[in-house]
């Protein structure tokens, strides 16, 4: 009777527990209304639960698992029903469902508690039970309602399939034992977000946090591994061939946390070599026998991490314990993050690097001990997920690994996804991706503007809250904005929320224009939003301001080390500045990327800045992060039409002397973005001058052959230089692919297999001769269904998308036009229109194709209206200048009334064409005069060159 009414006292406070957690709120920040990551049918909030006692047996060779649960649950509104998350595969045995009250109502309870006479469990009838036909929901009806305080048990028994042509629910996969031959079976669990219905009967949502108690029926040869230890193991009475294992109970989970492994696996501890470390965690990689050894070193980095991590949030690891599992076979598309058991690809666990373990740690805490409560907040949880990942690691490595350029590569994409007419498109998962990123990049501003301490601590803050709780976005802007005004890092005026939230709530970024007065020393900033794809004609623009930090660098006090804003701009449209340096002086906004927004400049300042780079000595005083936002940041706002792009081409010229690779990266993308965009013009070949100028010398320093040692940078600097010069038509180049691709055609069988690597096929399509490109024509019309079909898509991309020779795309627009060949397919087609729009060759001769057949492409597509319409607008939207409007005007107007679904289509276009042709008019000219007066200066640099 004791222990009896200990476990109800045990009930009753976490029951309390769940009632404060439903009975949470949306606060001021709705920080996922517009990101719901799934749509989900929710449960009423009549019952709550406070535990489970789950008991599975999984037969892994025969595919299917039984299982009984026990739901132990408090009543929250008065209710005769009981309403569960259930998957319509999972199999409930409708007779062995029960009922039980073990404690009665509030008002009861009271009573009784005061005539000390203990509750007697008493079994509740049920009148019946259901699957809710289309929906996710199992409902047992009962013969009475019972009120608020109610606590009974549910116990229901229930079988279902193991999934085996998935990584999701509780699924099954094999491997061959590689000395033996003998084929393996292996059972694994994968319940985010919301799969664990498919399992057994439950509160299928996260801020359900409730203790597990798990039991695992497993044979004898097998081992059995959950959340937490195990506690015993006994023999199955009626047949001891099955084991069933008992795991102890786990603190408060939500139930997509809940993991589960049932294998034949090996595994290896990380022994620790300190007696007095403290973290008191065993550590354990589990994976097949034979790939043990390549998994041997993980041991030492999950370590690392996790101690990185313990230190970090101030909270030791939650568990006793962690399994790592290199699984076999596992088809996620990123690790499953279950409390303790994570399961990972066995590529994941044996690469070189550790950012992708550190990732998954971080959910230990933010995810698993402090759980958001709706998937709505899954972007926020993510965001800072990543940047922790990001931030622990690169201490852990003393920077080392670099993660590609982080954070420079992330804020690039978001620029040009943001600055967008229309971002995102239609497509959901961009435009959570971005979403996340942006709110990423929030928290590593909040890490400059606030101090590391500040954000550190304030994240402590919160952690230490909200463990093995719930939490909504705005809990972790509140715990930061205490911290950072307990430090005096914030204006007691301003919140943190107010901060984050002009920023994640908006599917656009700011441009900052800072426009010096040289006289008085002083400057005004004002801010707008950045827009980069032309027309400007965004709908309510004016309406957007952030809250923008203003971080200063000034010539004359060079000192990148204090990052603490000189002002805030608090939705302000323009602030003043003062005591700016002299004249002769140059100041830089927004160093190493602080915050996520490029920084205009008047043209002096500009000009200030290009010289100072072009002095080695003082070029190497600024970082090189900020050396490439100021050359990122001129070339895309001169791209944008908001900069002169004399001024952005200057601040190029310090780049003969660069060789750092964080700093060459943005030139790459501009190279291309610009090149694409003029090329139909005479400019184009004079451009294409200048980049070879530029790339020369820095190829023929690094050599061709990588260098022991050396990083992972200076081959990536290695590689974009090579493919851009071999674009360029650098002859070394060109004549190395030649010879990679003769190769392949002096063999037997040339259709049994590529051997030339994927860089050396554009070049030669491109560069190469006809029996070449005639060559790689027959490899994709002879591609054997055998092979890998991605290899076929590439070999047509290139042989469409390289060629700058009208005659080739003729060729193979009037094969899979004309003649109708049988090995291509309407989508082939799409993919060569595609493909046709990435340089003036391309489009051009795909427009003068489609004037010359006009009738019979039409009749050709007369039933095939969407490859019409793609015809249409690669054919039509591409052009960039005045002469190609003209172009495009003047089919538009022989062909009125005959366009079709495509008349809307040709509109856009032309409205389009306008734009780019005023850049064009107001651009090329200023380009041109640049670029003669820098070829004539290098003009020995030029004769020289090894270029086709």
């Amino acid at each position: 009777m004791a222990i009896r009414i200990l476990i109800l006292t045990v009930l009753v406070l976490q029951s309390l527990q769940i009632i404060e957690v439903q009975c949470s709120h949306k606060r001021s920040i709705d920080l996922i209304a517009a990101h719901s990551l799934i749509s989900d049918t929710r449960l009423p909030r009549e019952v709550t639960p406070n535990s489970y006692i789950l008991d599975l047996h999984p037969y892994p060779e025969e595919g299917s698992f039984t299982g009984r649960i026990k739901i132990n649950i408090t009543w929250q509104e008065t209710t005769d029903r009981v309403t569960l998350h259930a998957h319509e595969d999972l199999v409930i045995n409708h007779s062995e469902v029960s009922v039980t009250q073990y404690a009665p109502d509030d008002e009861t309870s009271f009573r009784e508690k005061e005539s000390s006479t203990p509750h007697t469990p008493v079994e509740i009838k049920i009148l019946r039970n259901e699957m809710v036909p289309k929906k996710p929901l199992f409902i047992i009806y009962l013969e009475k309602s019972l009120n608020r305080g109610t606590q009974c048990e549910i116990e229901i028994s229930f079988s279902g399939k193991l999934y085996n042509d998935t990584s999701e629910g509780l699924f099954r996969s094999n491997y061959v034992n590689p000395s033996t031959g003998e084929r393996k079976w292996f059972v694994a669990s994968h319940f985010r977000p919301n799969l664990a219905r498919r399992v057994f009967p439950c509160f299928d949502e996260p801020a359900y946090k409730v203790p597990f108690t798990l039991s695992i029926v497993r044979c004898k040869t097998m081992t059995a591994l959950t959340n937490m230890p195990l506690l015993k193991s006994e023999e199955l009475t009626k047949d001891p061939r099955w084991i069933r294992d008992y795991f102890q109970e786990s603190p408060p989970m939500s139930t997509f946390t809940l993991g589960i492994l049932v294998s034949d696996f090996a595994s290896v501890a990380y022994n620790k070599t300190d007696d007095k470390d403290d973290l008191d965690v065993d550590i354990k990689i589990w994976t097949r026998p034979d790939f043990l050894s390549a998994v041997q070193n993980a041991t030492e980095k999950i370590y690392k991490s996790l101690k990185s991590l313990q230190e970090f949030w101030g909270l030791p690891y939650p568990l006793p314990k962690l399994d790592c599992i290199a699984l076999p076979n596992y088809q996620g598309t990123r690790p499953a993050d279950n409390w303790g058991l994570i399961l990972f690809k066995e590529s994941e666990l044996s690469n070189k690097g550790s950012w992708q373990i550190s990732h998954e740690l971080v959910y230990q805490w933010l995810g698993s001990l402090a759980t958001p409560f709706w998937w709505s907040d899954a972007h926020i949880n993510n965001a800072l997920a990543r940047y922790i990942t990001t931030y622990t690691t690169l201490k852990i490595s003393d920077g080392k690994e670099t993660f590609h350029n982080w954070p420079m590569t992330m804020l690039y994409s978001i620029y040009y996804e943001f600055s967008k007419r229309y971002p995102h498109g239609k497509v959901m998962a961009i435009k959570q991706d971005s979403g996340s990123t942006k709110t990423e990049l929030v928290f590593r501003m909040l890490n400059y503007t606030l101090g590391e301490k500040t954000l550190v601590h304030g994240l402590q803050r919160f952690i230490s809250d909200r463990q093995f709780k719930t939490f909504f976005g705005d809990d972790i802007w509140g715990a930061i904005t205490e911290q950072a005004r307990f430090d005096s890092t914030l204006e007691d005026t301003i919140t943190v929320n107010e901060i984050a939230a002009s920023w994640i709530t908006k599917d656009r970024l700011p441009v900052l224009n800072v426009t010096r007065n040289y006289g008085d020393k002083t400057s005004t900033l004002s801010q707008r939003v950045y827009l980069r794809e032309r027309p400007h004609d965004v709908p309510d623009q004016d309406k957007l301001l952030w809250w923008i930090p203003v971080v200063l660098i000034r010539e004359d006090k060079l000192n990148f080390t204090n990052s603490t804003p000189v002002a805030w701009m608090k939705r302000q449209r323009e602030i003043q500045i003062t005591g700016l340096p002299d004249a002769d002086k140059f100041i830089i906004v927004n160093p190493e990327e602080i915050g996520p927004f490029p920084v205009n400049y008047d043209t002096n300042n500009w000009n200030l800045l290009a010289e100072y780079l072009q002095n080695n000595d003082g070029r190497l005083k600024i970082p090189v992060n900020t050396r490439a936002k100021l050359l990122h940041d001129a070339w895309n706002l001169a791209y944008a039409g908001d900069l002169n792009f004399a001024t952005a081409l200057n601040m190029t010229l310090f780049l003969r002397y660069e060789r750092e690779h964080l700093a060459w990266d943005p030139v790459f993308t501009m190279i291309d973005h610009i090149g694409r965009h003029i090329d139909s013009s005479n400019v184009h070949k004079k451009f294409l001058t200048y980049v070879r100028i530029l790339l020369t010398p820095l190829y023929e320093e690094l050599g061709e052959e990588p260098q022991e040692g050396e990083s992972e940078g200076r081959a990536n600097l290695r590689s974009s230089s090579k493919v851009f010069l071999c674009q360029a038509g650098y002859k070394p180049c060109i004549e190395e692919a030649q010879a990679a691709f003769d190769k392949w055609m002096d063999t037997e069988n040339p259709d049994e297999g590529n051997p030339v690597s994927n860089q050396y096929i554009c070049p030669v399509f491109k560069w190469g001769s006809q029996e070449e490109w005639e060559f790689g024509l027959q490899r994709v019309i002879n591609f054997p269904a055998s092979r890998k079909q991605n290899e076929r898509t590439y070999l047509l991309k290139t042989l469409a998308g390289c060629p700058v020779d009208s005659w080739k795309i003729e060729k193979i627009l009037n094969i899979t036009i004309f003649e109708q060949n049988g090995n291509f397919t309407d989508n082939d087609i799409y993919l060569i229109f595609s493909m046709l729009t990435g340089g003036s060759s391309g489009y051009t001769t795909l427009f003068n194709y489609l004037r010359k057949n006009w009738d019979a492409i039409k009749k050709a597509f007369e039933n095939k209206p969407q490859l019409w319409n793609s015809l249409i607008t690669s054919s039509t939207s591409v052009f960039k200048t005045q002469e190609g409007l003209d172009m495009v005007q003047s089919l538009y107007l022989e062909k009125q009334g005959q366009f079709g679904t495509a008349e809307f289509v040709i509109e856009k276009a032309l409205k389009n064409i306008k734009e780019e042709a005023k850049w064009s008019n107001d651009n090329l000219p200023v380009i041109e005069a640049w670029l003669d007066n820098y070829l004539q200066k290098n003009k020995a640099e030029n004769e020289k060159s090894k270029f086709l």
